[in-house]
């Protein structure tokens, strides 16, 4: 049986089960690990025609294994490299990214990467669009073949996507208990060739046949990090018996087509619009599951296979936000329940000058402060107003021609000031609003109600003519902390 490909880009094509390394890290928790061992374990993969490997800066000695395997492979475009860079919150340099790219490009032994994919901690930090423009840059030295990002929700990868960066996927969270990507973003990458890089399609292994009908683990006796993350993902989606009845649907499905429950579970999310490829986590060395991966193939999901598995489905609670939102705020479905596991501090985006005046000041660095003499914020006791702010960002207008981009990335700067200043986007009290041209009134406020929905301040939208024909939007806000 053949494994299916997909074309990301006009040259890249990779194997739609990717192969995920992110258990490396794992593994190295519990034992030292054999690096030459684990690099001849990647061979059979490639044999068996999963070719494609998925990988991270942190993943552990992920990326030294990959690199140990290529330097003995005569023909190096047999083989799909896909990796990850997460660096940690705050500001970077164009030289920070070259360094972090240099060092992977060391790690495994090669002149191109791939597909290497970004991560972002925060968007309220403008810094995350820094890092993808000089990506971007090296892309075009020929250090990178194609970019990626990896948890971005349907708003920044809409910001990335109309500000110019070439990306070619989002990697996210998609299984049968975490829906998430079927909403907006699923729309918004077909309109815009992103394609979907699906993980946790089995959970960490719990919708497998394993746990169908067993009791609920004790979490502390549960082995893996990704068992522990997935945990959480069951009790967000209403606990233990919601995940049995999922668990006896595609049991049920599975047993018709004579295939395993991870078969079935991987297929569903293979036959999304936009998804390019799952990636199924691999304990190199330890545990294989190629033959049953190679089956995935062979299976084809008919209506009622599709209405058993989503009649179960529809039983279970909808995990909150967009995808990625588990990283940047409650509940954060990690292997920790928080992220003390990924980064220890956040740093403010923005400089503060204290003023004798009993007030602090915070500059974003945007010509239009110098040039007109203003802070973006002031703070005084528990008191903060933020000035008129537009999508600048340095020299560049943020967002393009695209009104809601613009709007995303200025509540965006408007957070970054308010973080800066110790409060938060929840304390803003009133927002104030003006379009240049009133036909873009619409996407603005569907974006100030995405974002303000549950805060509610109180608002005003105003036609008005603004700085210059590129700013689409402005917006003030008020805060009490």
């Amino acid at each position: 049986m053949t494994v299916g490909r997909r074309a990301l880009a006009s040259d890249l094509d990779i194997s739609r089960v990717v192969t995920g390394l992110w258990q490396i890290a794992d593994m190295e928790r519990q034992a030292s690990l054999d690096l030459e061992a684990a690099a001849r374990a990647m061979a059979t993969y490639v044999e068996a025609g999963f070719t494609t490997f998925d990988m991270a800066d942190h993943y552990g000695s992920a990326e030294d294994i990959a690199g140990r395997f290529l330097a003995g492979q005569a023909d190096r475009a047999r083989v799909q490299i896909l990796t990850k860079w997460v660096p940690k919150p705050g500001p970077q340099t164009r030289a920070d990214v070259r360094t972090a790219v240099q060092h992977a490009l060391g790690r495994l032994r090669i002149e191109a990467i791939d597909l290497l994919q970004f991560h972002a901690w925060n968007y309220a930090d403008a810094a995350w669009l820094d890092c993808l423009f000089w990506l971007q840059d090296l892309r075009r030295e020929g250090w990178i073949r194609h970019l990626g990002v990896t948890n971005f929700d349907t708003a920044h990868l809409r910001v990335a996507i109309h500000s110019g960066i070439e990306l070619v996927s989002n990697q996210v969270c998609y299984s049968l208990l975490d829906q998430r990507p079927r909403q907006a973003m699923t729309a918004f990458c077909r309109e815009h060739g992103v394609a979907l890089l699906a993980y946790g399609t089995i959970a960490g292994g719990l919708l497998t046949e394993r746990w169908l009908d067993s009791p609920e683990p004790d979490r502390g006796t549960l082995d893996t990090w990704s068992q522990m993350k997935y945990a959480r993902f069951v009790d967000a989606a209403g606990g233990w018996p919601a995940l049995q009845r999922v668990l006896h649907a595609i049991s049920s499905v599975a047993r018709r087509h004579g295939v395993s429950m991870a078969n079935v579970a991987g297929r569903y999310i293979l036959d999304q619009p936009a998804v390019a490829g799952i990636i199924v986590g691999a304990r190199l060395g330890q545990r294989a599951h190629i033959a049953d991966n190679v089956r995935l193939f062979g299976l084809s999901l008919d209506a009622d296979d599709r209405r058993t598995i989503e009649t179960a489905m529809a039983t279970l609670d909808p995990l909150p936000g967009d995808a990625g939102d588990e990283y940047r705020r409650p509940p954060f479905l990690t292997a920790s329940g928080d992220l003390s596991h990924h980064v220890a501090t956040f740093p403010p985006p923005y400089p503060v000058r204290a003023g004798p005046d009993g007030r602090d000041r915070v500059l974003t660095g945007t010509p239009w402060e110098s040039i007109g003499g203003f802070a973006r914020a002031v703070r005084r006791e528990n008191r903060i107003w933020i000035s008129g702010t537009t999508a600048t960002h340095g020299e560049r207008v943020i967002g393009g021609s695209d009104a809601a981009a613009q709007t995303h990335f200025v509540i965006d700067k408007i957070e970054g000031a308010l973080q800066s200043l110790g409060a938060r986007l929840d304390q803003v009290v009133r927002t104030r609003v003006y379009v240049g041209d009133l036909s873009h009134w619409d996407a603005v406020a569907r974006v100030h109600g995405d974002r303000f929905r549950d805060i509610q301040p109180a608002n005003t939208l105003v036609q008005a003519g603004l700085v210059g024909p590129a700013y689409l939007v402005e917006m003030e806000a008020d805060a009490e902390v």
